[in-house]
């Protein structure tokens, strides 16, 4: 139930805390509630993340600089690049893996409704069916 009388609350860039751990990139926590997870991802300048799922998360990622690469679907064969501006959506359990093929580092806020853990490291990417 909602409750109108919650006051909004504030977390400071000095704040966030380490986040969960996927080889290639470096995440912060700002809010972690039972349905929902936000913080930021750094990504170095040619790094290439390990494959991983969100579980139940739906996961939105706003890029604030540098660019993303997504490597999703089947054999991981779906490839997206996303820059300044731009947002991703990661619907929740899909196999996927980020990369920066730019030369600067990479940053992205991002936001995921869902519950239980919000990152599940894989060997691989998806199968084809």
């Amino acid at each position: 139930m909602h409750d109108p009388a919650l006051p909004c609350s504030l977390v400071t860039a000095d704040e966030l805390q380490p986040g969960d751990p996927t080889p290639g990139m470096s995440r912060r926590v700002a809010l972690n509630t039972e349905t929902m997870w936000s913080g930021t991802v750094d990504t170095d300048a040619g790094a290439v993340s390990g494959w991983h799922h969100h579980g139940d998360h739906d996961t939105t990622l706003y890029i604030v600089s540098g660019t993303l690469r997504l490597e999703s679907g089947p054999g991981g064969e779906s490839v997206i690049e996303a820059g300044p501006g731009d947002f991703l959506r990661v619907p929740a359990g899909a196999i996927h893996r980020e990369s920066n093929p730019g030369d600067q580092s990479s940053r992205a806020v991002i936001v995921r409704c869902g519950s239980g853990p919000p990152t599940i490291n894989v060997e691989g990417p998806a199968d084809h069916a």
